[in-house]
């Protein structure tokens, strides 16, 4: 039976450092112009109901150095807009496609495409979590710190898909985790119980907290997002005043280790959650975290998708 990467549970700590050892070596083979097959055959369906810069570019591209060919869906090019049930959607894709990316709104349409289209479907982004940009984030996070156990990540802003996945990798990986939110925008419940269960076998420490300076004293790694994500915008007056406090600041910056790095997901709202001078400033490794979604999308996709 196919395998699919629904959410970073899906995988164990020792997966996890195999896709990142992959992504490592493969960062190294396509810098250096290195022919890859490793994917030849393979007819890879991106279907995405959501805009996306980062993540269409990074599966698109690693799809074909990897020898593959991707084909590219939005929902408004399928009878999905036609009010077609995903299930039927999925089986004909299930019937043509070697492997789906989903890039969806709601958890369900993601899980449903891997329960009837009977090949492998990944998560590229759904409304509850965000597993491959965990990836490429660990991955750049070893790149830089040379580890991920025992280091603090403070993660300042809404509890969103990021954040969950965030919660299950920290945990997984033996890292620890401060998460500030305003009251009201807190991970999801089940998801941090998870999180909190796995913890306990690791060792990670993962706080909830609504103190900012709380999360980001003495961090390794200071991590935001936006405050408004696709499908949020009718509470877009709401947010803006409930994350009027939650903004990655150089003032904050100030209370995380002298060596800490400043990241972000993108795209970046510069001053709202983020400063023009913090992402730019010397401790950003925001570029270098983007990049690195193209090896950590094809690492990946060869991990799930390689016959």
């Amino acid at each position: 039976m196919s395998r699919s990467f629904l959410s970073v549970s899906d995988i164990s700590a020792l997966e996890m450092d195999t896709i990142l050892s992959r992504t490592k070596s493969l960062k190294a083979s396509i810098n250096s112009g290195e022919k890859i097959a490793t994917l030849a055959d393979h007819v890879i369906c991106l279907l995405f109901e959501k805009p996306s810069t980062r993540t269409i570019a990074a599966f698109e591209v690693a799809t074909l150095r990897l020898g593959g060919d991707p084909l590219y869906f939005s929902s408004q090019e399928l009878q999905l807009s036609r009010g077609e049930p995903i299930k039927d959607t999925a089986r004909v894709l299930g019937s043509d496609m070697d492997g789906i990316v989903g890039r969806v709104f709601a958890h369900d349409t993601i899980y449903q495409l891997s329960l009837y289209s009977g090949i492998p479907v990944i998560n590229g982004l759904s409304d509850l979590e965000h597993p491959t940009q965990i990836v490429s984030d660990f991955f750049t996070i070893q790149e830089v710190k040379g580890k991920l156990r025992g280091l603090k990540i403070a993660y300042v802003g809404d509890g969103d898909n990021v954040c969950n996945s965030l919660l299950l990798g920290a945990a997984m990986m033996g890292m620890n985790l401060s998460v500030a939110c305003p009251k009201g925008f807190e991970p999801n419940d089940e998801i941090l119980e998870r999180a909190r269960l796995n913890a306990k076998v690791t060792g990670s420490s993962l706080v909830v907290t609504n103190s900012t300076s709380e999360a980001a004293t003495d961090a390794d790694v200071l991590y935001t997002d936006v405050w408004v994500s696709m499908g949020e915008e009718a509470e877009r007056e709401k947010r803006m005043k409930a994350f009027a406090g939650y903004q990655v600041n150089a003032q904050l910056l100030k209370l995380a280790k002298p060596d800490a790095v400043v990241m972000h997901c993108l795209p970046a709202h510069r001053g709202l959650e983020i400063t023009d001078d913090v992402i730019e400033g010397k401790q950003s490794i925001v570029w270098q975290q983007a990049g690195n979604k193209l090896h950590g999308a094809g690492a990946v996709l060869e991990f799930f998708l390689r016959k």
